[in-house]
Formats: structure tokens, C-alpha cells, sequence
């Protein structure tokens, strides 16, 4: 069995307190690999090394750092395979899923190594005469980013690759479910050229590394994805040193089907997005809020799809649904399944946790509906598993209503033929994303990702702006008049 140190200037080093944990297989509940875990003083020699790389880093021409990133894309490009496998290994999505991970990371630098021929300021004219004004995009310097289990390839390189383009060092902490892939990754990025102490990976629990990441001094913006409690933490220990902040949480996800809708595509979509990746995407569809007159032969037919869907070993090409990913991630499943039950849903299908063979060594549970009442904590806190709320609604007012009334505002969808609602959808769901016939999963790596209320603090990531939160803007004005010009000065 491998044994992997931390990531600091380039060397794999064990931690200062040489305590160490596992990975394991969500499937088989097998040890994969045994890491080192880090604490605060790990962090610190982190962050020295990125202090001490910084500056040569920003130094590189933007073009060249692009270059580097899309070299890495290319080895992961090469070996898609192999790395599907291991993301379905360990996170335990199903091996179709784990490639589309590894493909969005793919996607994301290649998209993102373009930026290093943009970093786009602007120029504007001057009120007075012989002046010019520009302004430029600068780095941070050194920045922190906190990844989450569920996409171990796609969401670290969603962060990491417009701060490297940017031209800002990292100190990184990968989340503890799934090491393995992020020692990969950055061991990709070595083998693309990037230089040592640019990239430093700290593995670790969250109340020693990530705290000590949001603290350190040297550490000027964090990136975090993660849960809204553990969001909150994260933004109140930064804000306090006057750190940028940038926050990606949860979801509590509808998609809303009316009358007029397509009810095939419509079941095709809620069953992709209630149930792909065992539902544990914070763009995944977890309610289902569906107009009065099509209600019983839409939740008959999605009833009828999900009970027909397989579940088992994720490198099986032929299974739809694989495990959750932890032990933890399934006792809060079933808590909250247990929930629905005492709340009064009825359980449609599904709601118990598989045990005898394939199932007994990992963390299976049956894709499962309630029929829940608007208001019910199935049907308003994020469950983050294959868990879906079915909720009636009268009409197309209604149903906005209850898709607006929760707490987070990620992602959305409308399935619809009436195109002026449609377009009142667009502008009337509280959500960061919004799909028009299609499932509220399948974001797009060149458009900006992220949510409202307690979904985000209005960083978005991916996109033309996913840069913003790894650069600083600075004005600049040039005064070629051979004299001194007083703006905005009454003479």
C-alpha cells in the first residue's frame, strides 16, 4: 500500500506530528492509500514555501503559466481512463461519472489557459487633457483553497487553475475522503512543469488544516466549497483578518414540471438529477415540485425508472447508481430518511440501506421519493444523497413560490412548453443557475457557476469570471501633459 506525505516546495514530506489516516473504498471499505495528516505547523512551512515561490511565479508571463496548465490537461487528457477509475475508486460515483469528472477538469484548464493571453483590464478616457487611464489585473499572491470529496478532480480544478493563471502560489487542502486523488492531481501539475513551492498540499482534518489556512497570515484570499455551516466558519475567521473571501455551499435543488411539460424528458431529467452521483452533488435535483394535473402519471413514471435503476459496483459500466461515499455520509442519509418518515411524507420507493452481497462491505442505499409537503425538512435542508421530495403545486405561481422558499439558491429548472413562462422562470427563480428543459445538473466550464443566499457570498467560479476571486485590480493613470492637472478641482 502507498504511503504519501504532504506537498510542500515540490517535496513529498511527512508532518511535523507524523500521524497519519486512510483512504478507503466507499465500495469495499478497503484501505487504498495512508496519508500524512498535517496540522498548523505543516501549514505554516506551506505557506513560507508558496511566500518564497510567489514572486518568481507572478514574474512568468501569464502565457507561460497557461502553457503549464494545459500541459496538465493534456497528461489528464491521456490518461482519462486510468483516472476515472481511481475517482470511482475512491468517491464512488459510477466509472461513466468519474471520466466526466476527470473530462470537466479537462475542460476547466484547457478553457482556463486561455486566460493567460487575456487577464482583460480596461481603458477609459480621461477627463483631462494628455492623460490616459488603464487597469490592470495583479495576483493576490498567496491563496488558500479548500476542496470538497464529491468531484476530487473537477471542483479543485475549477479553484486551482485561475489561481495559478493569475499568477498567485497555493496552499491547498483537499478534503480527507478523497486524498488520493488530489495527490494525483498534483502530481500532474508537477509533471507538467510547475515549478516547486507554487503548488503545496496539506492533507488533514478541517479544524487543524483549514483552520490554519483561513488564519495564516500570509494566506490572503480563500476558495472554499463545502457545507453552509462549515462556510460560515470559514467566512468569519477570514473576514475578521479582511481576507477575501469566495464560498461555493449547499443546494436544495427544484426542478418544476407544469402541465404543458414533455414528461418524458422531464422524467428523464429529475431521475439524472435526483439520482446521478447518489444524489450527493450540490446541483442535485432534491425536490420535484410538479403542477396538480400531471402529478400521479409523472411520479408514476419516475417511480417506475427509478425502481429499474441498478445499483452496485460503480466500475460495473452497467450500473446507474454506485455507493455514498462514507459511513458518515450514509448514517446522515438515513437520519434523514428516518426524518421524512416521522415528519408524515409517505416513501414512495426505496429508503433502506442495501445489505448482503455486493452490498454488505460498502454504503449502499436504494434511490429513494417521498411525496413530502412544502416546509418538511426533507423537502428544505440539504440531505446530499439519492433523496427526493415530490411536492404538488396548483399552478405556475405557486410552484416559484415554493422553489424560492429555502434557504440556499444554487441551481434551478423549468420544464415547460410556454415560452413566456419560461422567460418569467429566468427571471423570477431565486438561484445562481437556471435550466429550461433539462435537469438542474450540467454546469458548463466557460460559464460562471455558483448561487444566492446561502448558497454563495457572490464569488462565482468557471467562466469568464472565475478569475476575479484570485486577482486584485489596480488603476492606473499615465499624465503625458508636462504639467500638473488638478481632476475634479473647480479653477
Amino acid at each position: 500500500m502507498k504511503e504519501y506525505g504532504l506537498y510542500i516546495d515540490g517535496q513529498w514530506v511527512p508532518s511535523i506530528s507524523g500521524r497519519t489516516f486512510q483512504t478507503m473504498s466507499p465500495t469495499t471499505d478497503e484501505v487504498l492509500a495512508t496519508f500524512a495528516e498535517g496540522g498548523r505547523e505543516d501549514v505554516e512551512k506551506a505557506a513560507k514555501a508558496a511566500s518564497k515561490s510567489s514572486l518568481k511565479w507572478r514574474a512568468l508571463p501569464a502565457p507561460k503559466r497557461g502553457e503549464i496548465l494545459l500541459r496538465a490537461a493534456s497528461i489528464m487528457r491521456r490518461r482519462k481512463e486510468e483516472l476515472g477509475k481511481l475517482v470511482t475508486s475512491e468517491m464512488g460515483k459510477v466509472i461513466s461519472e468519474g471520466k466526466g469528472d476527470v473530462q470537466e477538469a479537462i475542460d476547466l484548464l484547457e478553457y482556463i489557459a486561455g486566460e493567460g493571453r487575456r487577464l482583460f483590464g480596461e481603458t477609459t478616457p480621461s477627463e483631462l487633457r494628455h492623460k490616459f487611464c488603464m487597469t490592470v489585473r495583479q495576483p493576490v499572491g498567496v491563496v488558500g483553497l479548500i476542496t470538497p470529496w464529491n468531484f476530487p478532480f473537477a471542483v479543485p480544478c475549477w479553484k486551482l487553475g485561475p489561481a495559478l493563471v493569475s499568477g498567485n502560489a497555493v496552499v491547498y487542502k483537499p478534503a480527507s475522503l478523497t486524498p488520493l486523488c488530489a495527490a494525483t492531481l498534483v502530481g500532474i501539475l508537477e509533471e507538467a512543469g510547475l515549478p516547486p513551492g507554487v503548488v503545496n498540499m496539506v492533507t488533514g482534518p478541517a479544524d487543524r488544516v483549514g483552520v490554519a489556512i483561513v488564519e495564516h497570515p500570509d494566506i490572503g484570499a480563500v476558495s472554499f466549497t463545502g457545507s453552509v455551516a462549515s462556510g460560515r466558519d470559514v467566512y468569519m475567521r477570514a473576514s475578521a483578518l479582511l481576507k477575501r473571501v469566495g464560498l461555493e455551499m449547499g443546494g436544495k435543488n427544484p426542478q418544476i414540471v407544469l402541465e404543458d411539460a414533455d414528461l418524458s424528458l422531464a422524467v428523464e431529467g429529475a431521475l439524472f438529477g435526483a439520482f446521478g452521483t447518489a444524489g450527493q452533488r450540490c446541483t442535485a435535483t432534491s425536490r420535484l415540485i410538479l403542477h396538480e394535473n400531471i402529478y400521479d402519471d409523472m411520479l408514476q413514471r419516475l417511480v417506475s425508472r427509478t425502481e429499474s435503476l441498478k445499483i452496485g459496483d460503480p466500475l460495473d459500466p452497467a450500473i446507474d447508481v454506485g455507493p455514498v461515499c462514507s459511513r458518515e455520509q450514509e448514517d446522515k442519509i438515513m437520519r434523514y430518511i428516518q426524518a421524512g418518515k416521522e415528519e408524515g411524507a409517505k416513501l414512495v420507493t426505496g429508503g433502506t440501506k442495501l445489505t448482503g452481497e455486493p452490498y454488505d462491505k460498502g454504503f449502499f442505499i436504494e434511490p429513494t421519493i417521498f411525496e413530502a409537503a412544502h416546509g418538511m425538512r426533507i423537502a428544505r435542508e440539504e440531505i446530499f444523497g439519492p433523496v427526493l421530495s415530490v411536492i404538488k403545486v396548483r399552478d405556475y405561481e405557486e410552484a416559484v413560490r415554493v422553489a424560492n422558499d429555502v434557504e440556499y439558491g444554487l441551481s434551478s429548472s423549468i420544464y415547460t412548453a410556454d415560452l413566456n413562462l419560461a422567460f418569467r422562470a429566468i427571471d423570477e427563480l431565486e438561484a445562481g443557475i437556471t435550466y429550461i428543459n433539462a435537469p438542474t445538473i450540467g454546469a458548463e466550464v466557460h460559464l460562471p457557476f455558483g448561487g444566492v443566499k446561502n448558497t454563495g457570498n457572490g464569488a462565482r467560479e468557471a467562466g469568464s469570471t472565475a478569475i476575479e476571486e484570485f486577482t486584485e485590480i489596480k488603476t492606473v493613470f499615465i499624465d503625458y501633459s508636462g504639467a500638473l492637472q488638478k481632476a475634479q478641482i473647480d479653477e
